[in-house]
């Protein structure tokens, strides 16, 4: 059988911080940026894993059985494994991964190793499959096999990622809607240069603090809270401000669909912007460089809004900015970021993309 090669993009999240284990709704985009995979079938039972820029071959023997390694690795195996359990033919196969996404940004390069698996796999070893329930394979190998405890978000956006839109995910309905993305705007993504480490610590203490807040108020998960509903109940202060955040982010993403479908950068990016107030005041998965980057960024002139972009502590911000402007604004906002913290920042352009990808050589 020839090779294959499988690419998947990685995502930025819009709007929705932290709303998708909270049952909420979330804006995301692929972008164009991502993971590569070429690979081809084996008949000898083994899965033989390389990847560019990592010494070494891994190599093990599928007919003993997968398990964890504690690696990079454990994300493609994850996907394997995962796959037949789904139904799949538990072949041999191997993959030689690249990536051109930054690492430590938040831009989900995980899930894009993961679905870039998941397409090469179901190409060698053709397996019908729905793009949802692909996405949630995806997910299980992260959650079960790998586990993290992620959301459905960073597979959902790089399966079902369109040119020139964006990926609206209902996360309790598990259901996906895409919406045009104004032509005249670009994404411009810039690295703090300090990297997302998104600690187990940080991030179950924060969704632990929601589901505190949902239990209090007698509902099913934050979601079904208005801002009205939450400044009325009685909270404790810290739960109450994490519950403002998820709260606000949900009535957000609302708001900015009807802006999307207007066409409406500056109410679009006005939200980016107040997602970042209330990231750094209620839910505090800021950092003072990714404020530094996002206060430099809404300054100037061409720029609607920004915020940061994934699952904060470290990482990358995203600005929304007009398409013709994003090279100046790039300059512009990594020059005055380093004259004023220090530290060098990397600009990415980005544009709405398409998703996932395969074809035989």
């Amino acid at each position: 059988m020839s090779d294959i090669k499988a690419f998947a993009p990685g995502r930025v999240e819009l709007l929705g911080n932290h709303t998708d284990y909270n049952g909420g709704v979330v804006l995301s985009a692929a972008i164009q940026m991502g993971v590569s995979a070429a690979g081809r079938r084996r008949d000898d039972g083994k899965i033989v894993l390389a990847s560019e820029g990592i010494n070494g071959v891994v190599a093990i023997n599928r007919k003993a059985g997968l398990k964890p390694r504690g690696s990079w690795e454990d994300y493609p195996l994850g996907v394997a494994e995962m796959l037949a359990r789904a139904g799949a033919t538990p072949g041999g196969f191997e993959a030689d991964f690249s990536a051109s996404l930054p690492v430590g940004a938040g831009l989900s390069s995980s899930a894009a190793i993961e679905v870039a698996t998941a397409v090469l796999l179901t190409k060698l070893y053709p397996f019908e499959i729905s793009p949802l329930e692909l996405a949630k394979v995806c997910r299980r190998a992260e959650n079960e096999f790998v586990g993290v405890s992620c959301g459905l978000l960073d597979q959902v956006s790089s399966i079902f990622g369109k040119k020139d839109h964006v990926i609206y995910l209902d996360c309790r309905a598990e259901m996906v809607d895409l919406i045009p993305f104004p032509h005249n705007l670009g994404l411009l993504i810039v690295h703090s240069g300090v990297k997302h480490a998104l600690t187990g610590g940080e991030y179950n203490e924060r969704r632990n603090q929601c589901f505190e807040a949902a239990k209090i108020m007698g509902v099913p998960a934050l979601r079904d809270v208005s801002s009205a509903e939450l400044a009325a109940a009685k909270l404790p202060p810290l739960v109450k401000k994490r519950a403002a955040h998820i709260v606000g982010e949900n009535e957000r993403v609302f708001q900015a669909l009807d802006f999307l479908r207007d066409g409406n950068g500056d109410g679009f990016g006005r939200l980016m912007t107040e997602s970042h107030s209330s990231s750094m005041e209620n839910f505090e998965n800021s950092t003072p460089e990714l404020d530094a980057l996002v206060g430099i960024a809404v300054r100037q002139k061409g720029c609607h809004g920004a915020r940061l972009t994934g699952g904060g502590f470290g990482g990358a911000i995203v600005a929304l900015v007009e398409l013709s402007q994003i090279d100046r604004l790039a300059d512009a906002i990594v020059s005055e970021y380093h004259k004023s913290t220090g530290h060098s920042g990397k600009a990415f352009r980005c544009l709405a993309s398409d998703g996932a990808l395969a074809a035989s050589n």
